[in-house]
């Protein structure tokens, strides 16, 4: 019986892999070959299905804390913008473009383009200052379509003082692949200034960085199938647990009574897949489900930015009951050295004899009872403690360092 049992389990030791995630490693490097070396397992379509698993019945959770649309709190996995980038010159500038002495990139480029328009540099200098090297950078929509127009962002990257009333020349942009996708040109709009006189100078914003609204035309579209695809994923933009099952549960509410089943399921704290029924375009579909409106959740966290002083506490934020002792601690130093002369035919020398006074001075130190079961009574007795923000930060860390403090603390 053992050594019939022993065979049996040799028998199952190759089909392991594929007990395992449904592919067998020939399988999964037939895909990798097809996708020129690279597979993601999780989109795969048979592990896909072997996971996508909706629940039976809604969840029991408690209602959340805001009532939000489902297109503002997620997103669709394939509808992402693409960056573009690109190198090109601003012309134009009331002599506050690139020194050439300083910037020979701007002149080489300045040689190049005369070049591509029939104009032989050979020989000659450039010594103009109205021409800047400038980066072009841009977002690439999703979904966007040959000739649609784009908005673009100018940054100066020689020592140009200001771009204001330089125009951009054509510029192309291309993105990570290293294909062009749009081609950007038009008249810079720069909000700051930048006035200098012999003695002084005012600036006022980056005049050195600006827009060009719909300055670039769209060359190419990114191929995108949402229209073939059987299956949609929402990505949270704050992941979270609780608002993925509740957002699963209200697309299922929705689509059992519009077509009779449900759909969606929740893969984990971000990610929520959607099957789309059949007789709809997916365009439809999403259009239908984004507005519903699904009660969100967030964690309890306390961000600090020491730097500005600036303090963000959220709604979910608790503190226990402690006591809090909290003053400010002056303490003053003051030298008054004394010189000292010698008695008269004493045979003694002059000499200083130091004289310090230290003066400690603590106002406003006071203990304090602190109990936030909720946001307004938290800051309510943050605000009796009579502190400032450095104050509150340096209490808030001091809560949270004796496990008073049920919230996450962030410190930027």
């Amino acid at each position: 019986m053992k050594r019939a049992l022993a065979l049996v389990l040799a028998a199952l030791m190759p089909l392991q892999p594929v007990l395992a995630d449904g592919l067998t490693d020939r399988q999964k490097r037939a895909i990798a070959a097809e996708k020129g070396g690279f597979v993601e397992t999780d989109y795969d379509p048979a592990t896909a299905a072997r996971m996508f698993e909706v629940a039976p019945a809604p969840s029991n959770l408690p209602p959340g804390q805001i009532a939000a649309r489902i297109k503002d709190v997620a997103q669709l996995q394939s509808a992402r913008d693409n960056q573009l980038v690109g190198y090109g010159l601003v012309i134009g500038l009331a002599g506050s473009g690139d020194s050439l002495r300083n910037s020979p990139f701007t002149e080489q480029s300045i040689r190049a383009m005369l070049e591509n328009l029939g104009i032989a540099t050979e020989g000659g200098s450039a010594r103009a200052r109205n021409v800047a090297a400038v980066i072009v950078t841009a977002n690439m929509p999703p979904f966007v379509q040959s000739g649609a127009r784009i908005d673009v962002t100018v940054s100066s990257m020689g020592d140009a003082t200001s771009l204001a009333g330089g125009t951009l020349i054509m510029t192309p942009l291309k993105a990570a692949d290293g294909e062009i996708y749009a081609v950007g040109q038009g008249p810079v709009i720069v909000s700051g200034f930048n006035a200098q006189g012999q003695a002084e100078q005012v600036m006022q914003g980056v005049p050195t960085s600006g827009r060009v609204p719909n300055g670039a035309i769209v060359e190419r579209s990114v191929s995108a199938e949402f229209g073939d695809q059987a299956e949609l994923t929402l990505q949270l933009r704050n992941p979270d647990f609780s608002t993925a099952v509740r957002i699963a549960d209200a697309i299922n509410a929705y689509t059992r009574q519009r077509f009779g089943q449900r759909v969606a399921a929740e893969r984990d704290a971000r990610t929520v897949s959607i099957r789309k029924p059949k007789n709809i375009s997916a365009a439809r579909f999403y259009a239908e489900i984004e507005n519903l409106v699904i009660q969100s959740d967030t964690p309890a966290r306390v961000v600090i930015d020491e730097r500005t002083g600036t303090i963000v506490i959220g709604n979910q934020v608790r503190i226990s009951r402690v006591a809090i002792s909290h003053g400010t601690l002056t303490v003053r130093i003051t030298e008054a050295p004394r010189v000292v002369q010698p008695e008269p035919f004493s045979k003694g020398v002059t000499a200083v004899e130091p004289d310090t006074a230290i003066d400690v001075v603590q106002p406003d130190a006071r203990v304090a009872l602190l109990d936030g079961p909720d946001l307004q009574t938290l800051v309510s007795g943050l605000n009796r403690l009579g502190v400032k923000p450095d104050g509150i930060i340096a209490i808030l860390q001091g809560i949270k360092t004796a496990g008073a403090l049920q919230a996450d603390l962030v410190v930027q």
